[in-house]
């Protein structure tokens, strides 16, 4: 009798497994997809940090291009807004993950909160990753993603995967389309503010439906995905993370009056006005988020790229909070 039930519930699972329908692709009714210009997009990822897994986790000796770890892009590729190509990316690796940050917490509003954007080439040609966030960069929670599709043949390297099989991955719509995130289904979770999140980090999914190195969904099914990805291009591609709810910052914001930026406007050199013992960090971002490079000479500041111009935003850490004035750059 134990025998019989045990084989009427597998034939369940398979079934139901089989049956299981999330969102269809971008552009198909029911999708879920965000594009990249859609104007519930209210701010965007302004740092990073990138750890890269290797091209194939299964042979940590096979290289490509001499090297065994992913190595297509630069993290700073994933910052402000997607750019909805297959170029301006960063590739993760097997497990490798990135790490976004944000000039303001985003906060649990109604619906999706966040999307991220991969560059997938077509509506099947999907390559995953895990979404965790955190309120203080230390203590992360893992969005309960959900893996429906078959794992009795691997997917290859080139293979197709069935958006309608994957809930809460990274990576489930095409190009140029956002994949979104409900802070909501976290609701229960411990060590998180889900009005304050400061820190989101997705984690390339391996996989391989051997289990030696196939990760699982929160289910406890293995994740059949493309694999491998022996390219220096392998694992998931990172182009953008938008937020969609933006919540105060954690820190005080000091009202500015007693800091003051000469020349203002400026020809991107200029100096702050403020004891400069005090501050922790200062930074600049254009009107899309994305922050841009700067350096310092004695009391000066200077933005590298000579071809900017217009209004940013100066953001200035100190010992007493965070600090805010508009600049204007004119070239």
């Amino acid at each position: 009798m134990r025998l019989k039930f045990s084989v009427l519930s597998a034939i369940l699972f398979v079934f139901f497994k089989g049956m299981a329908q999330f969102a269809p692709a971008a552009g198909q009714p029911g999708t879920t997809a965000i594009h990249k210009d859609s104007s519930a997009i209210v701010a965007w990822a302004t740092g990073i940090s990138v750890t890269r897994g290797p091209i194939n986790i299964s042979d940590l000796n096979q290289s490509h291009e001499g090297s065994t770890f992913a190595s297509f892009g630069v993290p700073e590729n994933a910052l402000g807004s997607a750019s909805g190509t297959s170029e301006d990316v960063v590739s993760l690796g097997d497990g490798g993950s990135a790490t976004l940050t944000f000039s303001r917490p985003i906060k649990n509003g109604s619906g999706p909160d966040f999307c991220v954007f991969e560059n997938a080439f077509t509506d099947n040609f999907l390559e995953l990753a895990f979404v965790e966030v955190s309120s203080d960069g230390l203590h992360f929670v893992r969005f309960p993603a959900r893996s429906m599709s078959a794992t009795d043949v691997q997917i290859g390297p080139f293979g197709s995967v069935d958006p309608t099989q994957i809930h809460n991955f990274a990576g489930k719509y095409r190009q140029g389309f956002g994949t979104p995130f409900d802070l909501e289904d976290l609701v229960d979770s411990t060590g998180i503010d889900l009005d304050a999140v400061t820190h989101i980090r997705l984690v390339d999914v391996v996989g391989s439906i051997d289990p030696m190195y196939g990760t699982y969904d929160s289910q406890g099914n293995l994740i059949n995905d493309l694999f491998p990805t022996p390219f220096y291009s392998g694992g998931f591609d990172l182009d953008a993370v938008g937020v969609l709810h933006e919540g105060v910052l954690n820190l005080n914001e000091i009202n500015a009056s007693n800091l003051s930026i000469f020349p203002n406007p400026n020809k991107g050199t200029f100096r702050v006005n403020f004891d400069t013992s005090s501050i922790l960090s200062l930074e600049i971002y254009d009107a899309l988020g994305k922050k841009c490079m700067i350096t310092q000479q004695a009391d000066f500041f200077q933005l590298q790229d000579s071809a900017i111009h217009g209004v940013y935003t100066l953001v200035i850490q100190t010992t007493q909070g965070i600090f805010r004035k508009k600049i204007v750059v004119q070239r």
